[in-house]
């Protein structure tokens, strides 16, 4: 480093805590021209000492004098780290936003504690990185509001997990701008492409047939096979069943048809929802799935649920959905529960396929 950089050093380090605010000022543009001149040629000993005498002026310098360090370090391939991470976090827009959008030299661990705390501007800030990480992007469609997703979605530079696209769905319904840029991304994984266009707009639906038309196709093609499946299917059947029938269907085509989503039902008392994703799930006719439920036996069910992967927690609340209704129910969970648990699920597996089997051999002797 020159001999006047240090010379400089020397002089802000004794006059920091005497010097009025300009000249404090006038020092941080001082140290910050050495940088731009020359950082490439300095030892990271070097950096680092100017990088702490920066920390001790950064504290002492008002609003419009850091924005103007933050504005000519973010660009900096080798900046001082602690004054980055200072400039980051701080609490002015105008501070953080050159440092958040810009340095490269920030990691994910600063990224997702700005993220975490700070507000809709500093995430917007973050969403226009050139490199965003599926870390990163998690918190960003979170915490973000549209302005912050949008951006995020927008960015050919960021990566987003299998939950960050389900919630940028979700998001996305009833949102034509967004539904746009989740599903025009060449990323979004093919069963959330699909799940975004069952709620999404006419509008938004023609936008994408215009911009991924193959991708489109191939999706209408598997919804109108399902719905004539589906129409098949619900021809005998009562029309609350055939709505449920959709959406189970629905469900399933989305990678939604859970455990938790059972539960969910049974908490909400939905029998008829129940009943055909039980049916669908086990591929069994829904008249046996309501003769099981209602048989006030839950030998049948604790088998069932075992072979298809359900819970226990799904599991214990269709149960107890049903017990509702038997006054002489109480007091057997806890032994349904050791019986859930004791069962090897090839076996119930074994015993579900050789009911189907049952099942197909009526079928056949009936048309003969």
């Amino acid at each position: 480093m020159a001999a006047a950089l240090r010379a400089f050093i020397k002089e802000v380090d004794e006059a920091i805590s005497q010097s009025s605010r300009e000249r404090r000022a006038g020092m941080v543009r001082h140290l910050t021209d050495f940088l731009l001149i020359g950082s490439e040629d300095y030892s990271d000993e070097e950096i680092a000492l100017v990088d702490d005498v920066l920390v001790r002026l950064v504290e002492t310098i008002e609003e419009s004098a850091r924005a103007l360090l933050a504005i000519r370090l973010g660009p900096l391939a080798k900046a001082p780290a602690k004054t980055l991470r200072i400039l980051a976090n701080d609490d002015a827009i105008d501070v953080a936003s050159p440092i958040l959008a810009q340095c490269e030299q920030l990691d994910d661990p600063i990224l997702i504690r700005c993220a975490k705390n700070k507000g809709q501007e500093h995430l917007l800030a973050i969403s226009r990185r050139k490199v965003l990480t599926e870390a990163v992007t998690d918190i960003l469609v979170v915490r973000g509001d549209q302005q912050v997703c949008l951006s995020a979605a927008r960015n050919s530079g960021a990566k987003f997990s299998d939950n960050g696209f389900s919630i940028l769905v979700k998001r996305s319904d009833g949102d034509d701008l967004l539904a746009v840029c989740v599903g025009t991304r060449s990323d979004i994984p093919p069963r959330l492409f699909a799940q975004l266009l069952q709620t999404a707009s006419a509008i938004a639906r023609s936008t994408l047939a215009n911009q991924r038309p193959l991708e489109l196709a191939e999706v209408s093609r598997a919804v109108s096979d399902v719905t004539a499946q589906i129409k098949i299917g619900a021809t005998s059947q009562p029309s609350e069943y055939a709505a449920a029938h959709v959406l189970i269907t629905s469900l399933s085509l989305a990678g939604q048809l859970t455990s938790s989503r059972l539960e969910v039902f049974a908490k909400a008392r939905r029998f008829v929802e129940i009943t055909v994703a039980l049916a669908y799930m086990s591929e069994m006719p829904t008249a046996f799935i309501e003769r099981m439920l209602d048989d006030g036996q839950p030998e049948s069910l604790l088998i069932l649920s075992k072979a298809i992967g359900l819970s226990w927690g799904a599991t214990k609340s269709i149960i107890e959905l049903h017990d509702e209704r038997r006054p002489n129910a109480a007091g057997r969970l806890k032994q349904c529960s050791e019986a859930f648990l004791r069962l090897n699920r090839s076996t119930a597996e074994k015993i579900l396929a050789f009911q189907r089997s049952q099942r197909n051999a009526e079928e056949a002797f009936r048309t003969v």
